[in-house]
């Protein structure tokens, strides 16, 4: 099998721009690996080159970018590493994918990598402090793991007399037992019940297991894979008209009732910008793990309407946005 061929079919991989390099031998590669897809990430691979520019790297002008995406596949995501490192990239991106920390554990001490975070990089073993990483990783975290218990709060006072909370975890996310024991913290006076989903098969079974368990609400935690499956996941709360918290707005935006989360744009403009450091001569060891700063709340009262659900008035003046 031919060297292109490979990278295709690991991971749908943009062509690898060997002729660039050819043609201007100088010039510095960026690579690029995400574990879902181009058309979700598209606004959050603009936010990566607007980090990039701030910098002062173009792309295709003063620096090369290959991308490899994963397709939602986890474990094509080492593959796709691995073939980034044989092909001598000048600075490693790793996001979009709860095994991405675990990847970038495999790389070579001498590649510079920038990887999206959604657990604690030290608790993982990946670096050695926030603010002093060491070694040759740095990056951005998102407090997936941690911000379970701000969306069970505000859902709780979205529907305070819920007695029933389903959480759908991605059981193959790093920092899913960090996100459980959030949700085991945050139930006051109604249950939680956990349920499991790493496929986009599972989804429609997960949903029914929940219909069946009448909950009054679904919460989705934090995580790559739930975030690349929104039209789905948005068309299945619909479909089983059940109330439904996600982590970004683009999911209020596409229909959900409610979301609450890091601002991930503004994560990958930071990638962007630290790429763009290294590239000038910094050491990721160097940098600081860089921790949001900026949430986003969400609210589609239209979809509260379809549901029968009055959101309660300073829950709408909380909101960062709200949806008519």
């Amino acid at each position: 099998m031919k060297r292109r061929e490979f990278i295709t079919l690991l991971g749908g991989a943009t062509a690898w721009p060997l002729a660039a390099r050819a043609q201007q031998p100088t010039m510095p590669v960026i690579g690029f690996v995400n574990g879902q897809n181009p058309t979700v990430f598209a606004d959050y691979v603009n936010a990566f080159h607007q980090g990039l520019g701030e910098i002062g790297y173009v792309e295709g002008q003063n620096v090369a970018i290959a991308y490899a995406w994963a397709e939602g596949l986890e474990t094509q995501l080492p593959l796709l590493v691995g073939e980034m490192v044989r092909s001598r990239v000048t600075v490693l991106v790793i996001s979009g994918s709860g095994q991405g920390p675990l990847a970038a554990k495999t790389t070579p001490s001498t590649l510079p990598v920038v990887v999206a975070l959604g657990a604690d990089p030290v608790e993982l073993g990946l670096v050695a402090s926030l603010n002093r990483p060491g070694g040759h990783i740095t990056g951005t975290m998102a407090l997936t793991s941690v911000m379970e218990t701000k969306r069970v709060d505000l859902l709780h006072q979205l529907l305070p007399k819920a007695e029933l909370i389903a959480a759908v975890v991605d059981p193959t996310f790093a920092g899913a037992a960090q996100q459980v024991a959030g949700l085991q913290t945050a139930a006051r006076s109604f249950r939680i019940e956990i349920f499991q989903a790493s496929t986009d098969i599972g989804l429609e079974a997960t949903f029914k297991s929940i219909s069946a368990a009448k909950a009054d609400a679904v919460l989705f935690v934090g995580n790559p894979f739930f975030n690349s499956q929104r039209s789905q996941l948005v068309a299945l709360s619909a479909r089983f008209a059940i109330p439904s918290m996600f982590e970004t707005r683009q999911f209020a935006e596409a229909g959900g009732l409610v979301s609450y989360g890091t601002a991930i744009g503004d994560n990958y403009r930071q990638m962007g910008i630290y790429a763009g450091r290294i590239l000038k001569g910094e050491k990721a060891g160097d940098l600081p793990i860089v921790q949001p700063t900026r949430f986003d709340f969400a609210i589609n009262v239209k979809t509260a309407k379809t549901l029968g659900i009055e959101i309660p008035p300073n829950l709408l003046a909380l909101a960062d946005e709200v949806i008519e």
